[in-house]
């Protein structure tokens, strides 16, 4: 029964792929409109693949290096031989799963705004059916990947008599390093992305809106083109691979401890715990395509019937996955040692998971969007100047990391405790509950990403609709649109960040996981625990812990904590010092452009929008190379010199520091740049007033907190988590102290 239930995994990959190509082909039907708009949207769509194939060779050589080291790792017995093969599919995966969101962002921007003359509604849906791309993409091809290696595995890796166990666990660690593939390319293209992003964003908004006076997007701004090339290769591809890794690493990580959690219980009951983490995700797909299709609008709705619109069709979703998971833990029927069924224990778990990420993007939306008092304040505080707008923005963000920080803290402990039947010393339970938790809180991917990837498809919208010189009501109807994406944008990143925290939770369980299979890889078959002598394929968690020493009283850990946590802030810090100089050198450019080619401003002369397009691109691919080079390093020369407990210590540390700093900065720039927004509706003088000139300065400083290093800090809590899975068997085979 339950290796039938299995076929439901890739028979919902297909289905979210079919569905993805159904929703694409009838963007494709509408009219682009006119001439000018098409040939807007053209420039943005070379442009925005022209960067896309040059990250891709760059990113190319980088997973070609790596690959040889896994397979040098591999032929010495310290990694399984599957590894590099499944570390290149995910890098694949993730790319592509990227770069079709962004082929579908790039032909649905002018649609939008074509849609948009006709009503709120029509714009609505040709924009959300196009993010519905992107989110169901994702989902699809992320199960595809997951179902294509466990088939592979299972076929080729044998079954042992003596063990029964032990082929389901080096099956669901082999394919975490498919995880770090994922990770690998994610944080090129968010980091990437990003930089790109913001130096033409900053650029654009600096010279053209302050300094120039013009509208937001007015074709004579040379660096207007760069930026909506920005929001492609940041906002959507970037986000494609970042949530790409995130959902395959919650499925990865909660079935590699369901492989450990139910090892002692026999392979049947072993293989369902393995299978509800894919089940789930599975399900939840099918039931994102039904709330797709829930989100519409009428004509005259307001900033707040748009947020109702999208969340009715999230609210669906997110109801039928909490009934539909516990069906399928019914069906299960999974048991705890005692034969007991724990059904009640672990759906309770997927609830929580649920309900933690609706509460953080709950408190993100609120924190965020122009409809509530914290934006609304750094908009009134804007007439008094640019200083008390970073200053205020800067408190919100603050402010804004209590209640998610405190949600996941409840959401993790009730998780570990439910699931664990209330035994705080069932630690592999427990730890299951948190993985699937992390699960629940995705299982919706599909849809919640299609609310995100819709955004930038409205902001670009936007401009092709001032570009091409259509009507005020038209630019109304994109910017609602277009600021409803910055909140909704905003909540999907506090829900990859939240959901980054639990399964970076789950991760530090599978690495000890990896670590066990190092072990008896190279040989070591026995360890000492205390005074005791354990087998390596029998140690618990906690033999593991007391064998290296992992607590707070060994100076290693602390050093790990120490450099994990310098590791968020020194990433963030080189990524923000990389848009500030990229942004510089864009500044430069417009400035030049303005005032070396007449009639520019005059719109008697058309700007050089292709240089601007070559600074953002340069400084990008130049820039994005040390901060994800440190990311992978980092782990490796911890483990080489510190041990298995500085490991855990840098983890640890990472992944404390790393997820509030993310919440802050994700927070304060969407809040940031809704103020600037609220302005711009009309509040406080509204465009080329004083305040909108100190809301914009503040929005500058936001656009790389929010879309460059921000949601950078949820991959690099996750990709130092499975560079040191993958590195286990080094660890464990040479270290210093």
């Amino acid at each position: 029964m339950s290796s039938n239930l299995f076929w439901i995994v890739p028979i919902a990959s297909i289905l979210a792929l079919v569905f993805a190509w159904i929703f694409f082909k009838s963007m494709m039907k509408e009219s682009e409109g006119t001439e000018r708009m098409a040939t807007i949207a053209n420039h943005v769509r070379k442009g925005a693949m022209a960067y896309l194939k040059q990250q891709y060779k760059v990113v190319g050589m980088v997973f070609i290096v790596l690959t040889i080291i896994f397979s040098v790792m591999a032929y010495f017995k310290l990694q399984n031989s599957w590894v590099p093969f499944a570390f290149l599919t995910g890098g694949i995966f993730s790319g592509l799963a990227g770069f079709f969101g962004m082929k579908t962002a790039t032909y649905a921007s002018a649609r939008t705004a074509n849609a948009a003359q006709k009503s709120l509604n029509s714009g609505l849906k040709v924009a959300f059916r196009s993010g519905a791309v992107m989110g169901l993409v994702v989902v699809g091809l992320a199960l595809l990947d997951i179902s294509l290696w466990f088939i592979i595995l299972d076929h080729f890796i044998p079954f042992i008599q003596d063990d029964p166990g032990h082929k389901l666990v080096v099956i669901t660690t082999t394919m975490l390093t498919f995880g770090m593939g994922a990770s690998t390319q994610a944080l090129f293209a968010r980091v990437g992305g990003g930089i790109f992003t913001k130096a033409a964003d900053v650029g654009a908004d600096l010279v053209g809106k302050v300094e120039a006076g013009i509208p937001e997007d007015d074709p004579r701004n040379p660096a207007t083109i760069a930026d909506n090339v920005g929001d492609n290769v940041g906002d959507v591809a970037g986000m494609g691979a970042d949530l790409y890794e995130s959902y395959a690493g919650s499925v990865l990580a909660t079935a590699a401890l369901g492989a450990a959690a139910f090892l002692s219980l026999g392979p049947a009951m072993q293989f369902k715990g393995v299978l509800a983490p894919m089940l789930i995700a599975a399900v939840g797909t099918i039931l994102s395509i039904i709330g797709i299709f829930a989100v519409k609008t009428k004509e005259d709705a307001t900033q707040k019937n748009l947020l109702d619109a999208l969340s009715r069709g999230i609210n669906l979703s997110s109801i039928l996955i909490v009934v539909f998971s516990w069906i399928i833990l019914k069906i299960l029927n999974l048991q705890d040692a005692s034969g007991n069924p724990i059904v009640w224990n672990i759906w309770a778990s997927i609830v929580i998971g649920l309900i933690t990420g609706i509460i953080i993007g709950k408190t993100t939306e609120y924190f965020t969007s122009e409809a509530y008092k914290p934006t609304q304040n750094i908009a009134s505080n804007a007439q008094t100047g640019p200083a008390t707008v970073i200053i205020s923005g800067l408190g919100t963000g603050m402010l804004s990391t209590a209640i998610p920080v405190l949600t996941i803290v409840v959401g993790t402990m009730l998780a570990y405790m439910t699931a664990s039947g209330w035994n705080l010393s069932n630690m592999s339970m427990g730890l299951y509950g948190i993985g699937i938790a992390a699960v629940g809180m995705l299982s919706t991917l599909g849809i919640t990403l299609a609310t995100d990837a819709y955004g930038p498809i409205a902001d670009n919208a936007g401009g092709n609709a001032e570009m091409s010189g259509l009507g005020p009501e038209v630019r109304k109807r994109t910017d609602a649109l277009d600021s409803l994406g910055n909140t909704t944008a905003a909540t999907g990143k506090g829900f990859a960040i939240g959901s980054a925290a639990l399964t970076a939770l789950a991760l530090l369980a599978s690495y000890i996981e990896e670590l066990k299979i190092g072990l008896i890889r190279i040989g070591e078959t026995t360890m000492q625990v205390a005074d005791a002598t354990v087998n390596t394929a029998e140690a618990t968690l906690l033999d593991f812990m007391v064998h290296y020493g992992v607590h707070l009283m060994n100076p290693k850990v602390l050093m790990g904590i120490f450099i994990g946590s310098m590791m968020a802030f020194m990433f963030c810090g080189l990524t923000m010092t990389a848009v500030g100089r990229a942004a510089g050198k864009m500044v430069d450019e417009v400035r030049r452009q303005f005032r070396e080619i007449k009639g520019i401003l005059e719109g008697k002369a058309e700007p050089d929008y292709a240089q601007c397009v070559e600074i953002s691109t340069k400084g990008a691919q130049s820039e994005m190379m040390v901060p994800s080079f440190l990311a992978i390093i980092a782990p490796v020369v911890t483990g080489l010199i510190f041990g298995v407990a500085g490991v855990m210590g840098l983890l640890v540390g990472g992944l404390g520091a790393g997820f509030v700093l993310a919440i802050f900065m994700a927070n304060s720039g969407g809040a940031w740049d809704n103020a600037k927004k609220y302005i711009e509706s009309g509040a406080y003088g509204g465009k080329g007033s004083d305040a909108h000139k100190a809301a914009v300065i503040g929005d500058t400083v936001g656009d790389p907190f929010k879309d460059t290093s921000g949601p950078s800090l949820n991959i690099l809590i996750k990709l130092m988590s499975m560079v040191s899975i993958v590195m286990a068997g080094l660890t464990v085979s040479f270290s210093l102290f």
